[in-house]
């Protein structure tokens, strides 16, 4: 069986109700759920929140219910943290009904920048690697290179936040932000697993551990997660882009 885990709470301090805020006639939740009912392959999708208005949403997707314990749904709480208690749940259902595991799909609800075609590409990558931990999306950002980073000392000044060094010899460093190639970030679009990711956590890279040791990029173009409301644009951007119309047309 291939399960879909989608988290998400109902506190949110840096853009309170992300979760469910209107965009292109749906909330924004509904997107990472359309990828993943439209998804073939995925067997069945298991949504983690407290939130009652989620729940709701979810439930319109077919989709299980996972309470998300009030210890997990702080703004303390790691997602990662919510993606092992999620996958317990999900591990002990599977073992009762003699079902395998295969695969998890890693979702967020503020996450709308996924396609059905992109977790079909990311399972079949998995399939056809078995070496390879997981298959994540990654969108292209040099404008956010570690060598452009910055953070304030004690005096009130930037400084390079990681030391120029780590790139070579200074001195042929330059600002193009193109000069170190392309810098991947991982836009949380999806995380597609192994389940031992999660059972060994402690083995994977930071910051995402649950993604392991091997990570196959799923190539995106302007994904993101939402955390502030002027990122809201963006995300718009992205759907019409990528052919998805307004709710009703």
């Amino acid at each position: 069986m291939i399960a879909a885990i989608l988290i998400g709470r109902k506190g949110s301090s840096g853009f309170p109700g992300k979760n469910v805020y209107p965009i292109l006639g749906r909330p924004l939740v509904a997107y990472p759920l359309m990828a993943a009912k439209a998804c073939a392959a995925i067997d069945k999708i298991y949504v983690s929140t407290d939130s009652e208005e989620l729940k709701e949403i979810a439930r319109s997707f077919e989709a299980e219910i996972i309470d998300r314990p009030d210890y997990l749904a702080t703004k303390e709480a790691l997602g990662e943290d919510a993606y092992v208690h999620a996958f317990e749940v999900i591990k002990k259902e599977c073992e009762e009904k003699s079902e395998k595991l295969e695969l998890l799909v890693l979702l967020m609800a503020n996450a709308p920048t996924i396609s059905a075609e992109q977790l079909d590409e990311g399972i079949r990558i998995l399939r056809e690697n078995p070496e390879t931990d997981s298959a994540v999306t990654v969108s292209c950002y040099n404008m956010w290179s570690p060598l452009r980073a910055r953070k304030v000392d004690d005096t009130g000044h930037l400084q390079p936040f990681v030391p120029f060094e780590t790139f070579g010899d200074p001195k042929t460093l330059n600002c193009d932000r193109d000069s170190q190639g392309d810098v991947l970030f991982a836009d949380m679009g999806v995380s597609i697993i192994r389940p031992q990711n999660l059972e060994k956590m402690e083995d994977g890279l930071l910051p995402q551990k649950w993604m392991g040791q091997n990570i196959w990029p799923i190539r995106n173009e302007g994904g993101l997660d939402v955390d502030y409301d002027y990122q809201m644009p963006q995300a718009e951007f992205w759907l019409k882009k990528n052919g998805v119309n307004a709710a009703g047309e």
